[in-house]
């Protein structure tokens, strides 16, 4: 596919540019990137399907970290092994950690500039719209069925209302997840033996 196409040091360039550019443009943190990641890991670049950039998510989602640091991470490896990792990683991580250090400067000497307010409130907001729009690309992906729904519903409603640690749901996830598709298999297995 398109490792073959570019292969050896142009793919870890390439590796290095795209998740760069990510890092560089994308505002409103991890969640926030997952659409655009989506557009050109899948759509433009084609270094992975649908389902298998899902599953990067939930693996990412589900491991301590920034998730935008570990889908680079996690699609570093998957085209280039440890060096692609090591690449990705460093290629979303630089334009943070050098725009951070930049505007910690520049805000210690503005102090609390109403301008300054007004244009992080409307980064927030924007920010906030683009999880929004991530959730929903995800959920329409994943949510496929009735048991997918009632297990993201029963989620949600644990860690937003009753105050359950976001692990704990990830964790009961894979464990109802699991017995799930061993009841499923085991009555398609049944249903064979009948007929």
């Amino acid at each position: 596919m398109e490792e073959k196409e570019t292969g050896g040091k142009s793919m870890y360039l390439e590796l290095f540019w795209t998740f760069f550019k990510l890092g560089l443009f994308t505002i409103g943190g991890g969640m926030a990137m997952i659409p655009l990641m989506q557009g050109i890991i899948v759509d433009q670049k084609h270094w992975m399907d649908e389902e298998e950039i899902v599953d990067c998510i939930a693996v990412s989602q589900g491991l301590p970290g920034v998730i935008a640091i570990n889908m680079a991470t996690y699609i570093g490896h998957y085209k280039k092994g440890l060096p692609g990792a090591l690449i990705a990683t460093f290629g979303v991580v630089l334009p943070s950690f050098c725009i951070i250090i930049a505007v910690v400067e520049i805000l210690h000497g503005i102090g609390d500039n109403q301008y300054v307010n007004g244009a992080l409130a409307g980064i927030k907001a924007a920010a906030t719209g683009l999880i929004a729009y991530s959730a929903y690309k995800v959920g329409r992906q994943v949510l496929k069925n009735a048991f997918a729904w009632v297990l993201a519903i029963g989620s949600f409603a644990a860690i937003a209302y009753f105050g359950f640690n976001a692990v704990y749901a990830i964790l009961a996830g894979i464990v109802l997840g699991l017995l799930y598709e061993a009841v499923k298999t085991r009555k398609n297995g049944r249903a064979g033996e009948e007929q």
